[in-house]
């Protein structure tokens, strides 16, 4: 058999298709793998590039390919599927991820370790219980709401709620009382288990180096240092920062022909949870620089809220904390104030 160069690995949860190219292309096999025989099969295969796309259990597949002595590469869908010819099958899957490897400009995505993805999930169970709580609360004042009971948003105002819900007891409905009573048990259990979930990241904060160094910058708390540091790809695959920012979606799109530039919104690619957090960060910075009597004068915060809309000026600086936050990652240090022109 001709010798393999490049392998295209379509995996899924428990059939999985093997594409295998040597080094001019042309197709060596095209092999179907059910799960318990992959590690099997490429036990057998003379160490080549692995590709695979960097989707659900590609990270742990990619540990366990790696230790076979395999070099595996990780690549995002939306780059395989310009390669896919006509039918959507595994077969041509495999080998449009084989193609797109070979690609000499191909941007591939770093390999996560078990403590990244165990961070990771530390994360992605936060939001996804602060989710909840607000769901759980804004269905509970749209009830309460019905019976002439309103409070503003956000878990702070809980306590109104519930004093206004005791104080109307008699005139509300048994069923209406005991219902609100299960709401603010459920959002309590809810706020327990995040601030548990909040303590873990600032002690993860506290213990990773980069982290750390990333939280003196305005703007940074501990969940947006830890996102960055476990979440973001390695600093070496961006050539400046620039890039770095334009990989979170922080950029703007583009829309130029014939030499003629044409900038839009923000392209809004990459990395969704870093975007929100650092316009989240961007936007606290702004209203804690107000709150002190504003940005210094003659300074770039300063111009810009004097010209553009506040939310404007936070997707800015946050592309501005984007490309500051690599220069920290890449090259060590830490945020130094900028000196007054």
């Amino acid at each position: 058999m001709e010798k393999v160069s490049i392998v295209g690995l379509d995996i899924a949860k428990n059939s999985f298709h093997a594409h295998g190219a040597a080094e001019d292309g042309s197709k060596v096999f095209s092999k179907a793998l059910p799960r318990g025989r992959v590690l099997e099969f490429f036990g057998r295969v003379e160490p080549c590039i692995i590709a695979l796309e960097a989707c659900a259990g590609a990270h742990h597949w990619s540990r366990e390919l790696s230790g076979l002595g395999h070099d595996v590469k990780l690549i995002a869908p939306q780059y395989v599927k310009p390669y896919v010819k006509r039918q959507k099958n595994d077969a041509n899957d495999a080998a449009a991820i084989a193609e797109a490897a070979s690609r000499p400009t191909m941007r591939f995505v770093a390999t996560k370790t078990t403590a990244q993805q165990g961070q990771s999930m530390v994360l992605k169970t936060r939001d996804l219980l602060t989710g909840q709580r607000t769901q759980t609360i804004n269905a509970l004042r749209g009830h309460l709401a019905e019976h002439g009971i309103v409070a503003p948003k956000g878990p702070q105002h809980l306590p109104r709620l519930e004093r206004d819900v005791a104080e109307n007891a008699e005139r509300l409905p048994a069923d209406v009382t005991s219902l609100c009573q299960m709401f603010f048990d459920m959002i309590d259990g809810l706020s327990e288990r995040i601030d548990e979930l909040t303590r873990r990241l600032r002690q993860i904060a506290r213990q990773n180096d980069v982290a750390r160094r990333l939280m003196t910058m305005p703007g940074i708390g501990p969940v947006t240092a830890v996102s960055i540091a476990v979440l973001a790809a390695p600093p070496e695959v961006f050539s400046k920062g620039r890039d770095f920012a334009a990989w979170i979606g922080l950029a703007p799109r583009q829309h130029s022909t014939g030499g003629k530039t044409r900038l839009g919104k923000i392209s809004k690619m990459g990395q969704r949870d870093l975007r929100r957090l650092l316009i989240i960060g961007a936007m606290s910075a702004i209203q804690a620089t107000q709150k002190r009597g504003g940005a210094p004068e003659g300074s770039w915060l300063a111009r810009m809220l004097m010209r553009k809309p506040k939310m404007l000026v936070a997707v800015a600086l946050a592309n501005k904390m984007a490309r500051m936050a690599w220069a920290i990652m890449a090259h060590g240090g830490v945020y130094k104030k900028p000196a007054n022109a």
